[in-house]
């Protein structure tokens, strides 16, 4: 039923098609002075148009499949061949229609037939050129995007095992020590990310920690991230001070890294015994210190990593006594925004400090990291990694 009710429709269509072309050809002999009857060239037009389209239909194998202009060279002669059988059935239709003798119709009326085949013919050509064109494009995009769905889908796939092979690089377990908690947490801006974090144990009382943000997002960052990763593993159980590590580091990456791109790096030893954290910053956001009720941020610190091999690093060192909270992270969390545009920014973190400061280290954490993702809307853009260091 339903293909019944296509093909009537479709029928339906070309007759407006017909009439449509008929009044064209009617203003056309109107235009040049010729005196037509506008029913007539209606009439040769429904009946040419219905007798040469389904024959051109038949014939279309002889040129449909070739290339321009061979399919016009084969077309242009196959359609004066038909000119003469559809000129003359149609004569004989029109003439058992209209009060006109037959031998009038066919002596005078083929320059009307002839106007009329050669309009209903190149329409149907072009029409015909111009669907086979069309569709063969529409086969070639609907590959192109089934072929791009596809790299997609494995750039998607190589992407997640990207971002398992870096969380697998960060700590699953943090170390800790008698006297202290350290709590870490990671959340980068796309599948995988440019900022590291580590807690390495060196001795039984002594933690190495470290936190960087390397220039950039996505894969590229991700390997430069695991390029800092494996130098601080190489370095850190060799060089008791932090400044040292920053040196190593720096001079490791400034022989492999790209130009135009850097590491923003701060390494510290946690020593349980003298309680002192003693760091070397390059580059990093300043560490904000809770002690006493009292906020300071460490102010030390040198250049980044990866620009100036000859660089020289010095250490600091702080006093962490019981109750002092201190907060290690990269600027993707200082730097979240909200609709307004407006940033997250030290002073947030500074008051969330103020407020919380009794909590544990891992309360801090997930607290701060959940403040920071309604802040944003979730909307990171960039990696934030967050540290906190709790003195007991």
């Amino acid at each position: 039923m339903n293909v019944k009710l296509s093909s009537l429709a479709r029928f339906f269509q070309r007759q407006f098609v017909y009439i449509a072309i008929s009044a064209v050809i009617a203003a056309i002999f109107w235009a040049i002075g010729q005196r037509t009857n506008p029913a007539i060239i209606l009439l040769y037009t429904l009946c040419i148009g219905n007798l040469l389209t389904p024959a051109i239909g038949w014939l279309d194998f002889l040129y449909a499949e070739r290339p321009f202009p061979y399919n016009l060279l084969i077309f242009v002669p196959l359609l004066l061949v038909l000119t003469v059988p559809v000129y003359l059935i149609t004569s004989v239709v029109v003439w058992s229609i209209a009060p006109l003798t037959l031998s009038y119709l066919i002596i005078s009326g083929w320059k009307i037939s002839f106007v009329i085949t050669l309009a209903i013919g190149v329409s149907r050509f072009l029409y015909d050129t111009t669907k086979e064109r069309l569709e063969q494009r529409n086969v070639e995009l609907q590959h192109s995007v089934e072929l791009g769905a596809a790299r997609l889908e494995m750039q998607d796939q190589e992407l997640r095992r990207a971002r398992e092979i870096q969380q697998s690089l960060l700590p699953r377990d943090i170390p800790q020590i008698p006297g202290f908690e350290v709590a870490g947490a990671w959340q980068p801006a796309s599948t995988v990310g440019g900022d590291y974090y580590d807690v390495l144990r060196l001795d039984d009382h002594r933690l190495g920690i470290c936190i960087a943000d390397v220039a950039g997002k996505g894969v590229p960052a991700a390997l430069l991230m695991a390029n800092v990763q494996a130098a601080v593993h190489a370095f850190a159980r060799d060089t008791d001070s932090p400044a040292q590590l920053c040196s190593k580091v720096n001079r490791h990456l400034c022989d492999s890294i790209a130009t135009g791109k850097f590491v923003t790096f701060l390494y510290g030893v946690l020593d349980g015994e003298t309680r002192t954290f003693r760091h070397c910053n390059a580059g990093h956001p300043y560490p904000i210190l809770l002690s006493d009720g009292s906020i300071r941020a460490l102010e030390q610190g040198g250049a980044v990593l990866g620009v100036f091999p000859d660089w020289s690093y010095e250490d600091s060192t702080v006093e962490l006594k019981a109750g002092d909270r201190l907060f290690l992270y990269t600027d993707g969390i200082t730097e979240a925004s909200n609709s307004n545009k407006q940033e997250f920014e030290d002073a947030s973190i500074t008051a969330f400090a103020q407020v919380n400061g009794t909590l544990s280290a891992k309360e801090l954490n997930n607290r701060l990291l959940a403040k920071v993702s309604a802040f944003c809307n979730a909307q990171f853009q960039d990696d934030a990694t967050l540290l906190v260091i709790a003195a007991n």
